[in-house]
């Protein structure tokens, strides 16, 4: 059996150029990278949107992840091409990669098998450098605001309270906590400090989230990074820092084109996780994607209750977005995990463990039914799967929540193993009024505890929250200050629906902790902090960078 990276070496790519045309781009609006990659202009994407009414939107999201696997991304990009198949104009909008993860435990991120994007090696290892202009601005901004300190503090900034960090793409939990400006008067005034990872970059939301250049110069500069001693926000923009991040940001803001393994279109744009920031590709890029296809399949990080959340509630509210359908991705081995089984027994037929992990599923389905979207349950079968067991969860699936579960073979297979689930998802994208009944889960008017509340109650099941009285106090001067109408963006586990990670399946009426928040306000987010969450992760006891090395003709190994 190939592995992900045989597989993508194999294939035949086309020249991007190409790709391109295909879907209505000329040469000059091309900035290539190389043959396979290029970003698209941003004055020729905008005039685009004039013209053609945005295509359908569909989410693919997913149950609560495990060491199981449930591939979400592999599972985007093979709708994308049965789409494609059966003769729907379609384009894919996805994240980019992180350096932490493919270095620490995933490997890659572009999906697999006969289901990826490519060329691979380049996008999960520094594609266009986006990340790196993200983690340069972010780092700029905190290089002035020390440097403001200083040169006399003119803003008279109080360094007990500086809320900004520095960032790195890497998975690095000695940066977590740091004491900076050690070494002598000419190095600054010592002070407490810390890096996140650039994924989890207020920068990098707001990369995400703007419309346009001006968009993001306006976003960068109320990003608030301290106090005063007065207790008044301070801004990048009262740094003079906002127009030159906008600088250091200006090629990278151009969204990135490539192709699937049989010559799909996809955008890979913006890359925030979904555990500790809003888990969602570029709106430039899915707006760019709108207005080039008649359908967009796009994904959100980890399961429903985080990424789709964020989609709906964050991405879809701040976009003007209205997706047509929703995919929700399950696999028999996650939710036998999901039921109590260990991994090393899942390849064995466990029916009880089944019925039991649907309860993660089924509350999944559940949830988007709360948004005003009806969901189809994609089904990626892995080569243990019994027939038998594939029957139940169909069973289980339209006998408990009236939902249809579709076989797909797209990793074994391509396309051509995800058209069932193309034909289903376009018939309900294709219906007048999909996404006619969509609307967020709470309404901006809500004070910041109370829509953490909501989604709680409504998407965790929990009986309440915690909220510790120094977050609490945060929220109240974050409403008196103006930001009381912003959504809530939720920083906890991926693996549950609770704070605790060990508490899988479908758990009710846990408390979800509060332990701290931060105010996003140039992404235009509250983070809420729950539970034991970092926003720095660490790599792993056996880090997959242990196996990633070159060969002796210079080729990357050890990518999957």
């Amino acid at each position: 059996m190939l592995s992900d990276i045989e597989i993508a070496r194999q294939a035949p790519l086309k020249p991007i150029a190409e790709i391109a045309q295909g879907i209505g781009i000329p040469d000059e609006a091309l900035s290539p990278y190389g043959k396979r990659i290029a970003k698209v202009d941003l004055g020729w994407l905008a005039s685009q949107s004039k013209i053609r009414a945005p295509g359908k939107l569909i989410l693919v999201t997913a149950i609560n992840p495990t060491p199981a696997g449930e591939g979400k991304t592999t599972t985007t990009v093979g709708l994308g091409d049965a789409l494609n198949r059966i003769g729907k104009r379609t384009v894919i909008a996805l994240r980019e990669p992180s350096l932490g993860p493919c270095f620490g435990v995933k490997g890659g991120a572009a999906g697999g098998g006969y289901a990826q994007i490519v060329p691979m090696e380049q996008i999960n290892l520094h594609f266009t450098g986006d990340f790196h202009a993200i983690s340069a601005a972010h780092n700029l901004l905190s290089a002035m605001l020390d440097n403001h300190i200083y040169w006399g503090n003119a803003l008279e900034i109080d360094a007990r309270r500086i809320s900004w960090p520095r960032a790195v793409d890497m998975n690095d939990r000695a940066l977590r906590n740091i004491t900076s400006s050690l070494g002598g008067v000419s190095n600054g005034f010592p002070r407490e400090d810390g890096f996140v990872i650039t994924v989890a970059s207020e920068v990098m939301a707001a990369f995400c989230l703007a419309e346009s250049l001006a968009d993001l110069e306006s976003r960068l500069g109320r990003i608030v990074v301290g106090e005063t001693r007065e207790r008044k926000p301070v801004t990048a923009a009262d740094l003079k820092a906002s127009a030159a991040m906008t600088v250091l940001l200006k090629d990278a803001f151009q969204p990135n084109l490539v192709q699937t393994l049989e010559g799909s279109p996809a955008f890979v744009h913006g890359g925030p996780f979904a555990n500790i920031a809003h888990g969602c590709n570029s709106v430039i890029a899915t707006k760019a994607a709108l207005s080039l296809g008649d359908f967009v399949v796009t994904e959100a990080g980890f399961g429903a209750d985080l990424g789709a959340e964020k989609f709906l509630d964050i991405k879809c509210r701040l976009a003007g977005l209205k997706p047509a359908a929703v995919v929700i991705v399950a696999t028999l081995r996650a939710l036998k995990m999901h039921g109590g089984v260990a991994k090393a027994d899942l390849g064995r037929e466990n029916i009880p463990a089944l019925r039991t992990g649907f309860a993660n599923l089924a509350r999944h389905i559940e949830n988007i039914r709360k948004f005003g979207l009806e969901p189809v349950i994609a089904i990626n079968h892995f080569t243990a799967d019994t027939d038998a067991e594939t029957a139940e969860l169909q069973r289980l699936a339209k006998e408990n929540s009236g939902t249809e579960a579709v076989i797909c073979r797209h990793w074994e297979e391509g396309g051509k193993g995800a058209e069932e689930l193309a034909r289903r998802v376009a018939a309900i994208a294709e219906q007048p009024d999909a996404a006619a009944h969509f609307k967020p889960i709470y309404p901006d008017s809500l004070p910041l505890i109370e829509k953490m509340r909501v989604v709680a109650r409504e998407i965790y099941r929990a009986a309440d929250i915690a909220v510790v009285p120094e977050a609490a106090e945060k929220l109240r001067r974050f409403e008196e200050a103006g930001y009381g109408h912003l959504p809530v963006c939720v920083a906890k586990t991926q693996s549950s629906f609770s704070a605790d990670p060990k508490l899988l399946g479908a758990p009710s009426g846990h408390i979800v902790p509060v332990r701290d928040c931060v105010l996003s306000a140039g992404a235009g987010f509250v983070v809420m902090i729950c539970g034991d969450v970092l926003r720095m992760p660490g790599l792993p006891r056996e880090p997959a960078a242990e196996r990633i090395h070159l060969d002796a003709n210079g080729v990357v190994e050890g990518l999957f």
